[in-house]
């Protein structure tokens, strides 16, 4: 049995949130056969949450990654303020997610597909301790997690209790994220996206289904990179629409993922990078939405976010790439939005992006 704290008792100090007003609704799915009845599947959780004064033109809307819920934003395992605190301060209006079958979006048993989970090993070594396992070389300069990061720490244990079995296909949550949040977009847009990790493959989906209604893309260490996994053996192939794992808009047009022609830019132990044969096919509905990638000093997307980054590019899309350790930021791993500076990130790096938004 984990032993969770009580917020009396946590080991940091705690910050009082940004007073707002909080609303809950399904968007999504419909209703299959069970028995001699039905059932509801494909639906997916949405938390609206809006500050006291409304400031920004446009919302926020956080997608969590994978074995995550969008508890993930709203505050830090060892109860300090989270991200939608933050920019809720900022007179955003904040918009939060559970992907369909995970989470408080139900998953159907015999309707959707297989669930796989991570084991406390994968999160101490990927995640939150990173630099006790070393193994990618910039995992040993992770800092920034608060308390040991490992099994029976109060605030690791806080964290792992929050994790989620998730559907084990990519295509199918990704089909199911398409649907869902293409009518998500459709209620509530125009909006900016902050996808995190594997949900980075949903802002190119959502922003290339709905075009009109994604103002900016800011893409947290994004799912990648181009057509293969990396770091973590197996590498097999995957993506196979670039970074995506089911089809989006290419200009001249695909008929198949196989249209995509590709050639190795470098290899070694860790990963391959692929770009497009020249002359390169345009994301086109996504070539006028700026996008942001974060990329953190000691993380896994270290290796390779920059590949993914310069296949965006070739493809016709407008990216800024900040690595945090380049503006000063050190320490800091893949779950940079709960780490001990989270707030310094969202002041320094993505709030200015985010006014620039709006001046241009």
């Amino acid at each position: 049995m984990l032993d969770i704290p009580h917020p009396s008792e946590s080991v940091t100090n705690t910050v009082s949130g940004t007073p707002h007003r909080r609303t809950v609704f399904y968007v999504g799915g419909g209703y299959v056969p069970k028995g001699n009845s039905t059932i509801a599947s494909g639906q997916m959780y949405v938390e609206r949450l809006t500050p006291a004064k409304v400031t920004q033109p446009y919302p926020l809307l956080f997608i969590h990654g994978n074995g995550m819920t969008g508890t993930n934003f709203l505050n830090t395992p060892d109860g300090r303020v989270g991200w939608a605190d933050f920019f809720l301060g900022k007179g955003y209006e904040v918009y939060l997610l559970d992907q369909p079958s995970r989470g408080r979006s139900a998953w159907q048993e015999g309707v959707d597909g297989t669930q796989s989970i991570f084991d406390t090993y994968t999160v101490e070594a990927r995640f939150t301790a990173t630099q006790l396992y070393n193994l990618w070389p910039q995992a040993s300069l992770h800092t920034q997690w608060p308390g040991s990061g490992t099994s029976g720490d109060l605030i690791f244990d806080q964290f792992y209790a929050a994790i989620m079995p998730s559907l084990s296909s990519d295509v199918e949550v990704s089909t199911k994220i398409k649907a869902a949040g293409s009518q998500l977009l459709d209620k509530i847009g125009p909006v900016i996206l902050i996808t995190h990790s594997q949900s980075g493959q949903f802002g190119w989906i959502l922003a290339d289904a709905r075009p009109s209604q994604v103002k900016a893309i800011l893409a947290i260490e994004p799912i990648g990179p181009p057509f293969i996994n990396a770091v973590f053996p197996p590498l097999a192939p995957a993506r196979p629409y670039g970074l995506t794992a089911i089809p989006i808009t290419y200009s001249p047009p695909i008929s198949s993922a196989q249209d995509l022609d590709r050639e190795v830019i470098s290899s070694n132990s860790l990963y391959t990078c692929f770009k497009q044969t020249t002359p390169a096919r345009k994301l086109v509905n996504l070539e006028e939405i700026p996008v942001l990638v974060i990329t953190s000093e000691s993380g896994y997307h270290a290796i390779y976010d920059e590949c993914s980054v310069n296949f965006l590019r070739q493809a016709g899309i407008k990216v800024k790439h900040v690595h945090l350790q380049e503006v000063g930021i050190h320490g800091n791993g893949h779950m940079m939005f709960m780490e001990k500076n989270n707030l310094e990130i969202a002041d320094e790096v993505v709030e200015p992006w985010l006014e620039e938004l709006t001046r241009s």
